[in-house]
């Protein structure tokens, strides 16, 4: 039986494919742990970032509430001392059972949608922006803010996600806020 043999040059480009196909392996296998670390990299950076976005955004919320309060509120009056009083300081006892927690004040549900009405007067928020500045949990805030808006006292930005809430004309009316009309 007789075999032929096939021409030199099919035999060389098998053996050259052969070996190509070998150095890209070893290739891909040298670049693929860098390539790995470097996908790890961005979402731990990304995380981060998230995080301290969120951070910020959490005390932007809290001192546009303070600002808030501060604002409703009247100064104290203060009385100027005309003569120099020494005072004598008391040791004060600390005891960490007495120690309380700072809270925010206890609002029923009227007097929550009025405070959450005066908030987004200034500007359109966010029900996460709403639910931090009020402590309240997320399911109470969302039925707060679906109530509000079923009664078009707030208007719901659905192009925007999450869904930002702005207030009326009517809920501007609710507040007390008046709201003036350029003539025409």
């Amino acid at each position: 039986m007789l075999v032929e043999i096939p021409d030199v040059g099919v035999i060389l480009g098998v053996l050259a494919s052969f070996v190509a196909g070998l150095v890209v392996v070893v290739l891909y296998n040298a670049i693929k742990p860098r390539l790995g670390s470097e996908a790890n990299n961005t979402k731990i950076l990304t995380g981060r970032l998230q995080y301290y976005e969120n951070l910020l955004i959490d005390m932007k919320i809290r001192l546009d509430s303070l600002e808030l309060i501060k604002e409703s509120e009247e100064p104290p009056h203060i009385p100027v001392l005309r003569h120099r009083e020494y005072k004598v300081q008391q040791e004060v006892s600390f005891d960490p059972k007495e120690e309380k927690k700072e809270r925010m004040q206890n609002m029923n549900f009227g007097s929550a949608t009025d405070y959450v009405l005066r908030l987004i007067t200034e500007k359109p928020m966010t029900s996460r922006d709403i639910q931090i500045t009020i402590g309240r949990t997320r399911e109470h805030t969302s039925r707060m803010m679906k109530k509000l808006f079923e009664e078009g006292l707030v208007e719901r930005n659905m192009q925007t996600k999450p869904f930002t809430y702005k207030i009326t004309d009517k809920g501007l009316a609710k507040v007390g806020v008046i709201k003036t009309i350029p003539a025409q």
